[in-house]
């Protein structure tokens, strides 16, 4: 299977062409690495051969070199090195880079990359510096803490990563100059007020003018405040704690 690929250019732009993204375009070319999030590879043992950049996400990754031959790029957590053996399934040991079902970890344990749903794949977690803990245990179910401080309920079949993901210092990183930028495929933001009234609602007026409506809106013309969307979706009643007490 091959590990890398020339990531596609989209430019904020759907199927039909026009802009339905703003402020993307322009990135620098730059291959996609295919990361394992499932760690389905049960029993087998594997050899961290490189901890390597990855311009697509924020935390660095890990080249695993398994006994049966076979190499994928993992995330990796702090404190993985050249060298380490990781490995995954309900009896792999508890140490950092191992995947184990939520069920086979005790209380207090920090994961990441974690399931929602058993064979899934891992959703929960992926962000540098990110670390969940193995809050509580009732019956098949485990109850997790997120670093938003929202408390989730997943299947204890669920598998997840121990350890916390490197790269912490990524969240202070100055960026420096509008180039960088647009090498990371960010177009300039324009202020509405700052544009004329046919480029955007609120646009127009003598020298600098506040919005002057009652009502803010989007670029198209649709509300900016208030409820935009609907959050409702199937997963919420697993939601215990809300991050917004």
């Amino acid at each position: 299977m091959k590990l890398k690929f020339i990531r596609k250019k989209n430019s904020g732009r759907d199927v039909s062409g026009q802009v339905s993204v703003r402020h993307q375009g322009g990135e620098h070319k730059r291959f996609m690495r295919v990361i394992d999030f499932k760690r389905n590879k049960l029993g087998i043992e594997g050899k961290v051969s490189s901890i390597e950049y990855d311009p697509n996400r924020t935390t660095q990754i890990a080249l695993i070199h398994y006994a049966d031959g076979d190499k994928m790029y993992i995330l990796s957590p702090l404190g993985l090195k050249v060298g380490d053996v990781v490995k995954s399934g309900p009896q792999a040991e508890i140490k950092i880079g191992n995947a184990l079902p939520l069920k086979a970890l005790p209380l207090g344990t920090v994961v990441h990359n974690v399931e929602f749903m058993p064979g899934r794949g891992g959703q929960m977690g992926r962000s540098a510096g990110t670390g969940i803990i193995v809050q509580a245990k009732e019956g098949q179910d485990i109850d997790l803490k997120l670093p938003s401080g929202e408390i989730r309920r997943v299947d204890g079949d669920c598998f997840g990563t121990i350890g916390t993901l490197g790269n912490i210092d990524w969240k202070n990183e100055v960026i420096g100059k509008a180039g960088r930028s647009r090498h990371m495929g960010i177009r300039p933001t324009v202020r509405g007020v700052a544009q004329d009234p046919r480029s955007h609602p609120h646009g127009g007026g003598e020298g600098r003018s506040t919005v002057g409506r009652k009502t803010p809106m989007t670029y198209a013309g649709r509300p900016a405040v208030g409820r935009t969307r609907n959050k409702k979706k199937y997963s919420n009643k697993y939601i215990l704690q809300r991050r917004r007490k």
